[in-house]
């Protein structure tokens, strides 16, 4: 059995219950647990509009998403797992993807993004990966993965369930060649589908068997709602639906609910999404 492969560490230490899961359900899809949490993003909307109008940034609130995301991830390491070969392995690297249309339309291409988060990063470092990567990934109407695709996408289908079928082989062995994985978004940490920027709603979204990627979110429109606050009266405010997917071998319902609690404080604390994502978070766990 492999303890370490180009992407991941194996993990070591789990109790008997986790060890048989990958056996019991074999399948990421088999082990799917999907929640919806409602975010209160009043304040970071007039936080963001500050900014962008006083310092010309151009922050958005899928770029908090992104951070608040990175930072829960580095410090809730589980949520960073993987299970492949029936083993588990944790990532070295925070990676988020999604995807990016290339215009609002329906017949426009889409583009698949992938974004590796350094510990020292916050609000606007990463804001500023995600602007120019998108501008770049425009500009040039496609990415390295894209072409890769495209070239396999056209091969016979004879030939393609045979190299899927070693693909599998491999993976399942931890021996994926890197230029095959580099840039997927299978094999992110989180992969993240903005809804509400085509003005949907947050919906559940499955996870794939193919690679590694076991955390799936869906972020749905910006929209108000009357809300009681804690002083009993009730308040419109603005609020965002997101859907969480997960893979339930990596940890339990405790875990993720306790890690939910970071997401949810920096997200409704903007100032503290300026800290560095390796910085620790006053959230009582």
């Amino acid at each position: 059995m492999r303890n370490k492969r180009r992407d991941g560490v194996r993990v070591k230490g789990l109790d008997g219950y986790h060890n048989i899961l990958p056996y019991i359900m074999p399948k990421r899809t088999e082990a799917e647990v999907s929640m919806t949490e409602q975010f209160d993003v009043t304040d970071l909307v007039a936080y963001m509009k500050e900014r962008n109008e006083k310092e010309g940034t151009n922050l958005k609130i899928f770029h908090a998403i992104c951070t608040a995301v990175a930072r829960t991830v580095y410090h809730r390491p589980k949520l960073n797992y993987f299970i492949s070969g029936r083993t588990y392995y944790e990532r070295p690297d925070i990676t988020l993807s999604f995807v990016v249309k290339q215009r609002f339309e329906d017949q426009a291409d889409e583009t698949l993004m992938f974004l590796k988060v350094e510990p020292d990063m916050n609000f606007d470092s990463v804001s500023k990966l995600i602007i120019g990567d998108v501008k770049k990934v425009r500009k040039e109407k496609s990415n390295d993965l894209d072409k890769l695709m495209e070239f396999f996408g056209n091969l016979p289908r004879g030939f393609l369930e045979v190299f899927f079928g070693t693909l599998r082989v491999l993976e399942y062995h931890g021996v994926m060649p890197k230029a095959l994985t580099a840039g997927d978004p299978n094999y992110s940490s989180v992969l993240l589908s903005n809804l509400g920027s085509i003005g949907a709603d947050s919906c559940y979204h499955h996870l794939s068997n193919y690679g590694t990627c076991s955390f799936m979110i869906t972020i749905g429109k910006l929209h108000k709602e009357q809300k009681l606050m804690y002083d009993g009266t009730w308040q419109e405010r603005d609020v965002i639906n997101c859907t969480f997917t997960l893979d339930e071998r990596l940890a339990d319902g405790f875990y993720y609910a306790k890690s939910l609690r970071i997401a949810k404080y920096l997200l409704e604390h903007p100032e503290a999404l300026q800290e560095k994502i390796s910085d620790t978070v006053p959230v009582e766990l």
